[in-house]
């Protein structure tokens, strides 16, 4: 059952329950520590004109990285920043999924894009009083690549080293489930078994596989199309083991406390994600160089073609949280015991998001009942 199937990135809002993936500790992209960096003319160029709304400022949070389509785009090219007037946009970098909970639960940051483990676990650990989903921003972008030379068929990865992000993640806990699935078997604290899973920083994984330390990886986009760059093919791409050929990779999460006390804010930075959304769909050349300079801003370089040519092809933005699979993921982890069965009843509100989709005459989302009361 090796598949390489792209969705590409020209479907605009997605308005379908997709079923099921992942979850775990940190976010589905990058790992490693807290960044910031001041936002290209841009980002802010349309704050300094219009209405300003009830808060002077607002602290975006995102990766640098290609899952996070929605708010590189929405930011180089001011498609947030038009939407909040004089309300200005405070962007803040992450590269770690808990870094970015914590700053939200600290105060020192009031939206952000991230993976669905994150925001599972940080809503569990608060015990349901941080943060909200408000929209979802992603699909797709995770691959299994390995050394052709090593493993030609998914039968060939019984007793090869594959690597994952880090333990419980979003790609961990999908690659623990679908080992299970085979009938194999791997402890999934130690990660060793009938495979041995490798948890590996995404910056160093392409050495590992350079090096042959590891022969494979489970990974998100670029680190995948980097692997490929190196040498490595792509022997199946996570989508198509989803009934819909979707599931959530990013969404968009918020303070309660920001939430409640400045909605207008919210309903504008969402305005603006949908509108971005429907940009990158019309225009997915613009989009993709759109994306790579702001990672070149944010990061000090961009992707190389061959690299970032496959991996945008391989990711959709999607207005749609996916919450389906959302809770999927949380029964992966369950079962892989890296996690206690969560309530994630309330975890979503998408009051704000299906307002702005209802009207710009798009058909409103679900939350799969686990909608706050």
């Amino acid at each position: 059952m090796p598949a390489t199937r792209k969705t590409p990135l020209r479907r605009g809002v997605v308005a379908a329950t997709a079923l099921p993936l992942l979850i775990g500790a940190l976010a589905s992209c990058g790992y490693g520590s807290e960044g910031q960096k001041d936002e290209p003319k841009a980002a802010n160029a349309a704050a300094d004109a219009g209405k300003k709304l009830s808060a002077s400022e607002v602290r975006i949070g995102y990766f640098p990285n290609l899952t996070h389509a929605t708010a590189l785009v929405g930011l180089q090219e001011g498609l947030i920043a038009k939407e909040l007037g004089a309300t200005a946009i405070k962007p803040q970098t992450f590269n770690a999924g808990p870094s970015e909970i914590e700053a939200l639960n600290g105060g020192s940051l009031d939206i952000g894009f991230i993976g669905p483990s994150p925001s599972i676990n940080g809503y569990v650990k608060s015990k349901g009083s941080n943060l909200r989903i408000i929209s979802g921003s992603a699909s797709g972008g995770v691959k299994l690549v390995v050394n052709p030379e090593k493993i030609k068929t998914l039968d060939d990865l019984k007793g090869k080293k594959i690597a994952t992000p880090q333990k419980g993640n979003t790609q961990d806990v999908a690659f623990l489930n679908w080992i299970a699935e085979k009938g194999w078997s791997v402890d999934p604290e130690s990660g060793k078994g009938d495979v041995s899973v490798v948890r590996t920083d995404n910056k160093v994984t392409p050495d590992a596989f350079k090096q042959g330390s590891i022969d494979g990886a489970w990974v998100p986009e670029p680190t995948a199309s980097k692997l490929v760059s190196d040498g490595a093919a792509v022997l199946l791409d996570e989508t198509s083991l989803w009934p819909d050929k979707k599931f959530v990779i990013t969404n968009v999460i918020v303070s309660q406390k920001f939430l409640k006390e400045h909605p207008d804010v919210v309903e504008a930075v969402l305005r603006g994600t949908v509108n971005t959304n429907a940009w990158i769909n019309a225009n997915p050349d613009k989009a993709k160089a759109s994306a790579n300079a702001r990672l070149k801003a944010d990061s000090g370089k961009e992707l190389d073609a061959k690299i970032l040519d496959p991996a945008w092809q391989s990711i959709l933005v999607t207005d749609d949280p996916l919450a389906t699979t959302l809770k999927t993921e949380s029964d992966w982890a369950v079962k892989a015991k890296l996690l206690d069965k969560p309530d994630l009843t309330g975890i979503y509100d998408l009051t704000l998001l299906n307002k702005v989709l209802k009207t710009a005459g798009k058909p409103e989302v679900t939350d799969a009942g686990l909608g706050a009361k």
